[in-house]
């Protein structure tokens, strides 16, 4: 047996730059404030929370006055930092760079289309922190899409016409080649110049596709590392399935059921963008743990 941990998996940038200034926090104060899970990974939550940190919604600002409380890598629509403000909340905003960008392009875009009647469509998750704090930039006026044929159903109730002008976004995290068909088949029934694409899938998340294609040809088996609540978890696993039907998705090490393992499988150890690089060294080490 043969174990590998890809190279390529482990947090993203901007994960990883909230998880540390979270780190960084505690370690001056024994307790923080999170808006919010910090990511979307169960083992990564535990591990902070006993360090001190404490996962808060926005109805608990009343309660955190004077307090610091710490925006997650998703960000956050425009109100979120009103309502600190009227409760004088200290904010360790660590929304990423390229979250941060996508909210500014959106919002610019949104209020040159809405004067000419257009709409902004942004492709991702509907209910998803980073989805919600784009929405907020259209003051929730924008357009959510999960998928291809969610689109054409709103043609067809008329919630969408092809006589408006249309800006479509992409949530950062969803999957290119759906965000490419998607956009294919805009183009191909809206008028010319009538549609906006714009590339705003992470450039991170769009590498590891590629490079996820590759890890899961060379493996026997895999074990994919997630939270179940990760988007990027669930779209990447499901690529990983796609090319290796021997690919098994845990939220813990302990979760991996060893008799899956062939006495020469070269067994694979992967995960998403909210995946810790700890959490795939654990599960290495369960694999090859004495049953």
């Amino acid at each position: 047996m043969k174990i590998i941990i890809d190279e390529h998996s482990g947090c993203c940038n901007g994960v990883a730059r909230a998880i540390k200034r979270a780190e960084e926090a505690l370690a001056q104060n024994n307790t923080l404030n999170c808006l919010g899970p910090i990511v979307h990974n169960e083992a990564e939550i535990e591990r902070l929370g006993k360090m001190g940190l404490r996962t808060v919604s926005i109805d608990d600002f009343p309660n955190l006055k004077g307090e610091k409380v710490l925006i997650r890598a998703h960000g956050e629509p425009p109100h979120t930092y009103h309502k600190a403000g009227i409760y004088s909340i200290e904010l360790i905003d660590c929304t990423c760079p390229v979250v941060l960008a996508l909210q500014k392009k959106i919002k610019s875009a949104y209020e040159q289309i809405s004067v000419m009647g257009g709409k902004v469509v942004i492709f991702g998750k509907k209910g998803h922190a980073e989805v919600n704090g784009l929405v907020g930039q259209t003051h929730s006026n924008a357009i959510v899409v999960d998928s291809l044929a969610q689109f054409k159903e709103l043609l067809e109730k008329g919630t969408l016409t092809t006589d408006m002008p249309v800006e479509l976004f992409s949530q950062t995290t969803k999957d290119p080649q759906e965000y490419e068909e998607l956009g294919n088949y805009m183009t191909s029934i809206f008028p010319k110049g009538m549609v906006n694409i714009h590339n705003t899938i992470c450039k991170q998340v769009t590498s590891r596709h590629h490079t996820l294609v590759d890890f899961a040809k060379k493996c026997d088996i895999i074990f994919f590392v997630c939270g179940k609540e990760s988007s990027n978890g669930n779209v990447l696993y499901e690529l990983c399935r796609s090319i290796n039907p021997r690919s098994y998705r845990v939220e813990f090490a302990r979760q991996i059921d060893r008799s899956l393992i062939k006495e020469n499988d070269t067994v694979g150890i992967c995960g998403a963008a909210s995946t810790t690089r700890w959490q795939l060294e654990s599960a290495s080490e369960y694999i090859l743990a004495e049953k």
